[in-house]
């Protein structure tokens, strides 16, 4: 019998930020509480998001509404790690980060606590920015899943590809 495995990885999907992004920035222009402060949020390249203000209160406030926004979208806030608001002339910015991909040392303490404490028979092997985990039973992969779920390491993680 061939071995069971799954992938572990920490993936974000770009369409749905970007939808968090677009209704965090209708609400920032709607909402009474903004007005007249010219608070803002855009996309900055790729993967970074900024958000702009007159007053530093208000974009710390805007920065509340953009992650509520991605808690409602089932985003984890671990995939974005925002800055702290810098004076920018007669604004304030925070420049925020989306954060994908398992980096080596936290796939290392995966792999760590996969082996100290995860059933006999797994084994995981880091491939690049992802990692495998691999078994024969089935139960002891549910069994892995579990243990990861229940522990945090400071990065959002998805389990992909179970076969």
């Amino acid at each position: 019998m061939a071995d069971s495995s799954f992938d572990v990885v920490s993936k974000v999907d770009r369409q749905e930020v970007d939808n968090a992004l677009n209704q965090a920035a209708k609400e920032l222009s709607q909402r009474y509480d903004f007005r007249g402060t010219n608070t803002g949020i855009e996309w900055s390249g790729e993967d970074k998001i900024v958000l702009t203000s007159d007053a530093q209160e208000r974009v710390q406030a805007g920065l509340e509404v953009f992650r509520e926004k991605l808690i409602r979208r089932d985003i984890s806030l671990k995939a974005f790690d925002a800055g702290d608001p810098v004076p920018s002339g007669r604004t304030f910015k925070i420049t925020g980060e989306i954060v994908q991909g398992i980096d080596s040392e936290h796939a290392k303490k995966i792999a760590k606590k996969i082996r100290d404490e995860g059933p006999k028979g797994v084994k995981a092997q880091i491939q690049g920015d992802e990692l495998r985990v691999s078994s024969k039973k089935r139960d002891d992969l549910q069994a892995v899943i579990a243990l990861l779920k229940g522990e945090d390491f400071g990065i959002a993680l998805q389990f992909v590809n179970y076969r």
